[in-house]
């Protein structure tokens, strides 16, 4: 059982370096060397990867790897909803461009930072909301402010909207689950490790019980 994990784990780390680019590894290096970057490392959580992107080998797929992991881990594009993105690309342009809210720090961060052109901030725009979270239609699924739906709607809405359940399989949504907890533990958001009286608690159950009674069908 190790070796087949060992092996599933080489395979992915070749689709990986299949998907890297110079300019992402240059990134990547810049980040590891700068005074600043276990800062830049908290940002987002890590275990986002390349090959997870949608359409990793289009143009906005590119444009991210190539520019958003200057500071910080890949972000997924359904970590937020499409009305969000214009202002967090917009806030993020300016920052790459060393005129951020923290004044010489910033500009200091940013040193060897390469922003995006017009065209190119346009096509990233494009790309991250066309791939983004659909939010939740609550008219839709009343149940989710019933008490079989509060587990579900504790957890999520901490750190986006609410999804669609319609975004993935039945099959599908434990390992993003999975994955939405180890971001929550990175975050330090609340995941039940050491449950406190009073305090809400992660049940990764109930969560999947909910999304998989209205998750997509699995074709056939």
């Amino acid at each position: 059982m190790k070796r087949r994990l060992a092996c599933i784990g080489l395979l992915f780390a070749v689709v990986d370096l299949a998907f890297a680019d110079p300019d992402m590894a240059a990134a990547r290096k810049r980040r590891a060397e700068s005074p600043h970057g276990p800062m830049l490392e908290r940002i987002l959580p890590p275990g986002f990867e390349p090959r997870q992107l949608p359409q990793p080998e289009s143009r906005g797929a590119q444009l991210t790897m190539r520019y958003c992991v200057q500071c910080h881990n890949l972000p997924n594009p359904a970590m937020h909803h499409a009305a969000k993105w214009p202002a967090i690309v917009e806030r993020m342009v300016l920052r790459m461009q060393g005129r951020g809210n923290m004044g010489t720090l910033m500009s200091e961060m940013m040193a060897g930072v390469e922003a995006p052109s017009g065209p190119e901030a346009h096509a990233l725009l494009a790309y991250l909301a066309r791939n983004a979270q659909k939010p939740l239609d609550v008219q839709k699924y009343p149940e989710v402010n019933r008490p079989s739906g509060e587990a579900f709607r504790l957890a999520c809405q901490q750190c986006h909207v609410l999804p669609d359940p319609q975004r993935h399989t039945a099959t599908q949504w434990p390992a993003v689950v999975a994955r939405m907890q180890e971001n929550m533990e990175w975050m330090n958001r609340v995941t039940g490790t050491r449950p406190v009286q009073g305090e809400p608690q992660l049940r990764v159950e109930d969560i999947n019980a909910f999304l998989a009674k209205y998750a997509k069908k699995a074709p056939r």
